[in-house]
């Protein structure tokens, strides 16, 4: 019988220190804090129950707070690549501290890199015409 990443990692005790260590990070970083309010608390306990129950542990998150939506939850602040890698660089430390198997540790990471990717709403402003270039007629 295959067991969920929510059992073979421990259940929501995982999730709760990765998710501290990850937020151990964000607290101090330039480029992430400023999107977090003072209390990053209720931030803490509310990615931690997501992703218990994203690997398979129970539906606690949408009993709570209905769908994950994630995208439209992270609409109104500004993620472009600078706060995505801040993000991943954090989320890649997290996980690498914590106890796993191999292949658990390569599925999360694997999710975290294309969900931070996919809430990038912010681009970077468009290069300016080359002045030097002339239209060949």
């Amino acid at each position: 019988m295959d067991q969920s990443v929510y059992d073979v990692v421990g259940g929501l005790a995982f999730f709760d220190q990765l998710v501290d260590r990850f937020y151990d990070g964000v607290a101090d970083d330039p480029v992430l804090r400023p999107l977090y309010p003072e209390d990053l608390g209720p931030s803490r306990s509310r990615l931690a129950g997501f992703l218990a129950q994203y690997w398979g542990g129970p539906p606690h998150y949408s009993a709570e707070r209905g769908h994950p939506r994630l995208r439209m939850r992270h609409a109104p602040f500004e993620i472009g690549a600078p706060e995505r890698d801040a993000w991943m660089g954090h989320m890649r430390a997290a996980v690498g501290e914590a106890e796993m198997p191999d292949d658990v540790r390569t599925a999360m990471l694997e999710y975290f890199e294309s969900a931070a990717t996919h809430l990038i709403n912010k681009q970077p402003p468009a290069a300016p015409p080359d002045s030097r270039q002339v239209p060949i007629s």
